[in-house]
């Protein structure tokens, strides 16, 4: 690890289990590290103050995730990682090397590697050589397969000493905190132990906890936040402290440990394995966006179908070899990649507004833990059987995913320009009350599946995400008519198709005038998204369309 601070501390399921699991790390990562709770995040309230942590409103997963995430001190672990390494007799350190060049061999032959160490030149050779050189894309620059997405977000981000304890932001007194009424909903546990994200529109701001210190950081569309006004820590504290007065009886006083930041941090790439026995992992491939913390998810993966390439049978998987799988695992790559991008490049303004995000992130983590969480671990990625059967099933959720963020953000801006607000006051939302995302994390104990009942989970969970896509189309579609009931009409509900999803107020209250049979009978398979406390009034809604809904 470098002398200074590495980013990039949070984990999540896949990460989290392939650190501790795969590669046996469990007792480091408790010992050294703090076991992280969940994701949390908070807004300012409509109605409330913005100077304590007690009235903002706020969405979270109340019990501890079965499968273990963790808050890394990233020096701490690539150290413990290099130690575990050099007990191999298999591994071998070069330090201080310089003009690195790679030779790739395109006949099947070896690779060869040379660089230059105290003026001396070496080489050597290898059958396979893999680019784990994170942002410094070395095999991506000089292969030219650097490719742009849609994303343009900046980052900059610092370490305080000591922990910033989010819940002592107040002037209440500690026997008010621990007695104060929210507790009924959001329980004891220790909020500081969490990745928590403070939203807004187009930005959130992060507070992790590291052992001895704070991880903190802004990330922001820059189209909506000016960077200029954000990029050291002196602005970016007086920028959070303006955004969230709260942090102001606490950052300024705090001694900074190092900082950093990316003006720009998301990039695509063309191809990250290839049968010529070449690779890329991580950063040194492609990387989105930190919100949700992908980084090390995607890590997981890509190591995952690396080294079953490297070392798979190429007999008895019907895969026809190297090759094959080759192709295959960057068509899970690329998939898995590309499913990230609409989150970030077109609903990313909604972060601003609660019950929005709920109804995105709902989605989102659904998808995630049927489709990313599941097949990881039951060690299905590799299984040439299994992988064809997910391309099917996650390449149906493709144009469902891009409708869908398209229109929340849409929806948000329609709230946005109408006035249209959640209710005064906090406003506290369970995510697991969503029978969707109840139903997706159960899947967290559908282990040691074979590849037919795996392939039947995936179907089930295939139609849960489609009906939560329904539901929420049909939600947002409620609050633009403002008649609740519009949620359980059956013609109406049956007539929408969440492939085909556009955000138009006149659209959709015409489908649903030309729909509607009044019986309301519809009947939701699974307990619909917790938003119900965060429904606008019908009277803002109505007052703020065009068209009236006769009576």
């Amino acid at each position: 690890p470098p002398r200074r601070q590495k980013v990039g501390e949070s984990t999540v399921q896949v990460g989290g289990y392939y650190l501790s699991r795969v590669l046996r790390l469990e007792e480091h990562l408790l010992r050294e590290h703090f076991m992280k709770y969940n994701l949390r995040f908070y807004w300012k309230t409509p109605g409330g103050s913005d100077e304590r942590f007690q009235d903002y409103s706020q969405a979270y997963i109340r019990p501890f995730s079965n499968v273990a995430s963790y808050q890394l001190d990233r020096n701490n672990l690539e150290r413990e990682l290099l130690a575990r390494c050099a007990e191999s007799p298999r591994f071998q350190l070069v330090r201080g090397a310089r003009k690195l060049e790679v030779n790739l061999a395109d006949d099947g032959g070896r690779h060869l590697v040379c660089w230059e160490k105290d003026g001396a030149e070496h080489q050597t050779t290898a059958g396979w050589v893999v680019d784990a050189s994170g942002r410094g894309r070395f095999l991506a620059r000089r292969l030219e397969l650097e490719e742009p997405n849609e994303i343009d977000h900046g980052a900059f981000f610092w370490w305080v000493d000591g922990q910033i304890d989010i819940e002592a932001l107040t002037d209440l007194g500690p026997s008010e905190v621990r007695l104060h009424p929210s507790r009924r909903r959001v329980g004891h546990l220790p909020m500081w132990l969490a990745t928590n994200h403070f939203m807004g529109e187009g930005f959130w701001f992060w507070v992790i906890p590291l052992q001895g210190k704070t991880s903190l950081g802004l990330v922001y569309d820059r189209r909506l936040v000016d960077e200029g006004e954000v990029f050291s820590v002196e602005k970016a504290t007086r920028w959070v402290c303006n955004e969230f007065p709260l942090f102001a009886r606490d950052l300024p006083r705090r001694e900074v440990v190092d900082f950093g930041g990316y003006k720009s941090f998301s990039y695509g790439c063309r191809l990250t394995i290839d049968p010529a026995r070449w690779a890329m992992t991580g950063e040194a491939g492609r990387f989105s966006d930190p919100l949700y913390s992908p980084g090390s998810d995607l890590i997981a993966f890509h190591n995952t179908l690396i080294v079953s390439a490297i070392v798979g049978e190429e007999e008895g998987d019907g895969g026809g070899g190297l090759k094959a799988r080759c192709a295959l695992s960057e068509q899970l790559m690329q998939a898995v990649y590309a499913a990230y991008v609409p989150s970030y490049c077109d609903s990313y303004d909604a972060l601003g507004d609660q019950e929005t995000f709920v109804l995105k992130y709902s989605w989102e983590l659904t998808v995630y833990f049927g489709f990313y969480v599941f097949p990881f671990l039951n060690d299905l990625l590799a299984d040439r059987r299994f992988a064809l059967a997910f391309l099917r099933a996650f390449s149906r959720l493709g144009p469902i995913n891009g409708c869908l963020h398209a229109f929340l953000s849409d929806y948000f801006q329609w709230k946005k320009e109408n006035g249209v607000t959640c209710p005064d006051g906090p406003r506290f939302v369970e995510l697991l009350d969503s029978g969707a995302l109840s139903a997706a994390e159960r899947t967290f104990y559908r282990v040691g599946v074979t590849v037919e009942e795996a392939k039947k989970v995936l179907r089930e969970q295939l139609e849960n995400a489609e009906e939560l896509a329904r539901f929420i189309a049909a939600w947002v579609t409620s609050v633009v008519v403002g008649e609740p009931q519009v949620l359980c009409d059956r013609g109406f509900v049956a007539a929408l198709d969440p492939r085909q999803l556009r955000f138009d107020p006149v659209e959709l209250r015409r489908l649903y005038l030309d729909n509607r049979d009044g019986r309301g009978d519809w009947r939701w398979r699974l307990a619909p998204v917790a938003v119900e406390s965060l429904r606008p009034s019908a009277g803002d809604a109505e007052t703020n369309d065009e068209e009236e809904v006769p009576q």
